[in-house]
C-alpha cells in the first residue's frame, strides 16, 4: 500500500511539472497590471494622500507644511490641487483656500510642500484635502 501511494505521488509530481507556468503567470500579471493602471487613471484621488501640520511664524503668517503621497503602483500624477478649510473654536468654517502644487508624483513616492497664508486670528484648526490631480504621461 505504501509503495502504491508513493508511486501515485511521483506520477502526480511528474505530470504537474510538465506545464510551463511562466506563460500563464506572465499573461495574468500583464492583465492585472493593465487593470490597476485603468483604476489609477480614472480615480487619482483614491491613490493620493496628504498629511500636514501648521504653525505661526514670527511675521504672523500661518505656515502649512506637509507631504503628498502617491500610493499608485503604475501611474504618475501632476498638478495636484489642494483644498484647505479653516475652522474656529466653535467648529465653524472661517476661511477656505485652494492651491495648485506644481509637482510630479511618481508611483509610490512622496513630495514635501510648504504654503504660507494670512489667516484670521480666530482660526483654531485646519483641514487639508486633495481635490484633483492630472495624470502625468
Amino acid at each position: 500500500m505504501y509503495k502504491y501511494i508513493l508511486f501515485l505521488s511521483l506520477i502526480y509530481f511528474a505530470v504537474s511539472c510538465k506545464s510551463d507556468p511562466t506563460t500563464i503567470d506572465t499573461k495574468a500579471y500583464e492583465e492585472q497590471k493593465q487593470s490597476i493602471a485603468e483604476k489609477e487613471k480614472t480615480k487619482p484621488l483614491a491613490f493620493l494622500r496628504v498629511k500636514s501640520t501648521y504653525r505661526k511664524n514670527w511675521v504672523g503668517q500661518t505656515v502649512v507644511e506637509g507631504t503628498i503621497t502617491n500610493t499608485a503602483a503604475v501611474s504618475s500624477y501632476k498638478d495636484v490641487r489642494l483644498k484647505m478649510l479653516c475652522y474656529d473654536m466653535d467648529d465653524k468654517m472661517v476661511e477656505e483656500h485652494e492651491d495648485m502644487l506644481d509637482v510630479i508624483l511618481k508611483p509610490n513616492s512622496n513630495k514635501d510642500f510648504k504654503l504660507r497664508y494670512r489667516l484670521p486670528r480666530s482660526t483654531d484648526s485646519i483641514a487639508l484635502t486633495v481635490m484633483s490631480a492630472a495624470l502625468h504621461k
